[in-house]
């Protein structure tokens, strides 16, 4: 019986020192030092991440010209409308639509009637008033006639040299000339209309100096001048050059922009108007970076930049604007002047991702010595 009872106790004494040593063992994990805590699901995971790696090029801003862009349309320097200044009958056409003309050249002829015969009535007329001032004149000397009938006399011959320009200018009028070098853009006549004074003959326009015309934003306007050098590439990608000869000094009310008018020299008349144009204007001294165009992206709102790496490693979208654009990139205004750009992967990364940039001359290196060894 004692030996049951003592196997018994000894039981209950392991049963207990099993049960103290398990909770020791859960109050020691509980209440232990922070140091040695198990790292956390999401930390691990974090830590384990791998950082995207982009290509970058690190480069120094450069003074360029600001230009400005603007779309425009050419149009003549001047178009005139030109009317009869006598009535008459046309009775002949030198000019058919399109033609190239000099100043003074024939484009409709109206009949004479009796003009030359009332030129040379007021000619006679002006001969006969001339010799009976000339008599008047000596006659007065002499004291035969008064100061009246002198004056009269002088009267009569400034009203018949009166009369013979008006002959002279209505025998004038019955050749419509080009005012000025250019072409005949339309004709409202033919051989056998009667026309009175004032009646529309032609339209004529002045082909030899090109108007490209655009409208500029109020903040472009204040650095484009009038006697300014600027250029236009037109529709069929030539490109000329003119200078400024128009800014407008009000705003238009609608739509708040600036007109502006380039001439352009187009003596042969061999560029056409009425066509599109897109008018380059340069406007100031900036620094700016070259990149190619297909590193610009957008972002959530519209913006065109580009992504850089900042001094922290993050990536940073930058708005940026272009200053100038040439057939070997873009120039960009409004990143830093020295600036770590993202040339390959920025289309996998956003803003304030850290990333592992990779500078170009080192992966031009890895690609070589790749190359060299698959040589091998």
């Amino acid at each position: 019986m004692a030996l049951h009872n003592e196997k018994r106790f000894k039981s209950w004494f392991v049963s207990a020192g099993i049960v103290a040593v398990v909770t020791i063992w859960l109050l020691s994990g509980q209440f232990g030092g922070g140091e040695e805590t198990q790292p956390s699901t999401a930390d691990t995971v974090a830590a384990a991440a791998p950082r995207h790696a982009v290509r970058v090029r690190t480069q120094t801003a450069e003074e360029v010209m600001r230009t400005i862009v603007v779309n425009g349309k050419t149009s003549p320097a001047r178009i005139v409308n030109l009317s009869a200044e006598t009535d008459g009958r046309v009775v002949f056409v030198a000019a058919q639509r399109g033609a190239s003309l000099n100043a003074g050249d024939l484009i409709v002829r109206l009949d004479e009637r009796d003009r030359s015969a009332r030129l040379a009535q007021a000619k006679a007329t002006v001969r006969q008033r001339e010799v009976e001032f000339a008599a008047r004149e000596r006659l007065k000397s002499e004291s035969y006639v008064s100061e009246a009938q002198l004056q009269e006399a002088l009267a009569l011959l400034e009203t018949a040299r009166a009369e013979l320009t008006r002959a002279e200018l209505d025998l004038e009028y019955m050749a419509i000339r080009a005012p000025f070098a250019g072409a005949l853009q339309a004709r409202s006549v033919e051989v056998g209309d009667f026309v009175k004074r004032g009646d529309p003959i032609a339209t004529y326009v002045d082909n030899r100096t090109l108007i490209v015309g655009a409208d500029l934003s109020e903040f472009d306007a204040g650095f484009v001048d009038v006697g300014d050098s600027a250029e236009a590439q037109l529709a069929t990608g030539e490109t000329v050059r003119g200078r400024i000869r128009y800014v407008a000094p009000v705003a238009d009310e609608a739509t708040r922009t600036f007109a502006v008018e380039l001439e352009v020299d187009n003596a042969h008349g061999k560029l056409r108007a009425g066509g599109t144009a897109e008018l380059r204007i340069p406007a100031e001294a900036v620094m700016a970076h070259r990149v190619s165009p297909s590193l610009l992206t957008l972002d959530d709102a519209g913006n065109v930049g580009v992504k850089i790496v900042n001094d922290r490693g993050e990536v940073e979208f930058i708005v940026a604007d272009i200053a100038l654009s040439s057939h070997d990139g873009v120039w960009l205004t409004g990143l830093p002047t020295m600036a770590t750009i993202i040339t390959v992967g920025q289309g996998y990364v956003t803003s304030g991702t850290t990333v592992n940039a990779v500078p170009e001359s080192d992966a031009e290196t890895a690609v070589a010595i790749k190359g060299s060894e698959d040589a091998r």
